[in-house]
């Protein structure tokens, strides 16, 4: 698959429910006594449940279309979020949708195997094909894209997460989006934290922001690499997409990797006191894999004093509150 130039990028296809609400979490902010709280809801984008690849995928969707697609191939983990707003938008779309799915994460319950995204999955009618954890999706992709191609199919392949310059160019609009409801709220932001795995949404805010001429730095809390291999990816996918876009002068990459803890999608105990502490003051679900991990190092860097007391500071909600479902062994005994 190759990425289209500005001048030939194919109009989106609308999959999101847009704009996405900017909220105050005044509980929260009074909770942890320390900068003025804020989300971006993008866990309300609408499609299957809502999360921050509805967005990516009106991009990406709109290109397999223009290239005359008729199959969608991805890959993520079992319980990729990714993976279930891909074959929703497949089915919507009236496209095949061939999910690879890796059993990635280690000592996860009966219910992580057949309840939540998976769930979903099958319900969406996408065809899953599963792999062990060592195994290479991006291999796997490649070699079923080729057979579908033998059998007179056109597959276009997105990668893990959408995280090329097509899938990121969402958010860069995002970016714009976010700033003109700031903007209108009378608010200005110092910070924005988010979640940062597959590095798209991470590299489109950096762009978006560069693009608009405003200094607001994003800080990754990294969900599955170490800092340095973090920085790498999404800087790579910042040159990528500030080319597609054209534009330049974006900022450092900010990423902090101490809560990922045992690995990706592993519970940690920061993890769930951010989730339970989040929804038992604003009645808001964060999920287990990303969200949680990213408000835990949002806590951490409030205890620390990381920020200044009137520092405002904006928490970039990805979605996946589906994947609860899955780490019933984590939660089943709150309010017992």
């Amino acid at each position: 698959m190759s990425d289209f130039s500005t001048s030939e990028a194919p109009q989106k296809v609308p999959l999101a429910s847009l704009p996405t609400p900017l909220e105050p979490l005044t509980a929260l902010t009074r909770v942890l006594g320390g900068p003025e709280i804020w989300v971006k809801r993008d866990d309300g984008t609408g499609l299957a449940g809502g999360g921050n690849k509805a967005r990516k995928l009106e991009y990406l969707m709109a290109e397999a279309l223009a290239l005359g697609a008729d199959t969608i191939v991805t890959a993520g983990g079992i319980q990729s979020n990714h993976a279930r707003q891909t074959a929703a938008a497949a089915a919507r779309l009236g496209l095949r949708c061939i999910l690879v799915l890796t059993d990635s994460v280690p000592d996860r319950s009966s219910a992580y195997h057949k309840s939540a995204n998976l769930l979903l999955d099958r319900l969406f009618g996408a065809d899953i094909r599963f792999l062990d954890g060592s195994a290479d999706p991006d291999a796997a992709m490649a070699d079923i894209a080729a057979r579908c191609e033998a059998e007179g199919r056109c597959p276009y392949v997105i990668p893990v997460g959408g995280s090329n310059a097509v899938g990121a160019r969402a958010y860069v609009d995002a970016a714009a989006e976010v700033l003109d409801q700031a903007a209108a709220l009378g608010v200005r932001f110092s910070h924005v934290v988010l979640a940062t795995g597959s590095g798209g949404t991470h590299a489109g805010l950096v762009v978006g922001f560069a693009a608009r001429e405003v200094d607001l730095p994003v800080l990754g809390v990294s969900v599955s690499r170490k800092r340095e291999e973090a920085i790498h990816r999404v800087r790579g996918l910042v040159e990528k997409t500030a080319a597609v876009v054209g534009s330049e002068g974006f900022s450092d990459i900010l990423i902090d990797d101490r809560f990922v803890g045992p690995g990706y999608g592993m519970p940690t105990e920061a993890m769930a006191e951010a989730v339970r502490l989040v929804a038992r003051t604003e009645g808001l679900l964060l999920d287990p894999v990303y969200t949680g991990k990213a408000m835990a190092g949002l806590i951490a860097l409030i205890r620390e004093g990381t920020f200044r007391p009137d520092d405002r500071v904006l928490f970039w909600h990805t979605g996946g509150s589906v994947a609860l479902f899955a780490y019933d062994e984590v939660f089943a005994s709150d309010g017992a």
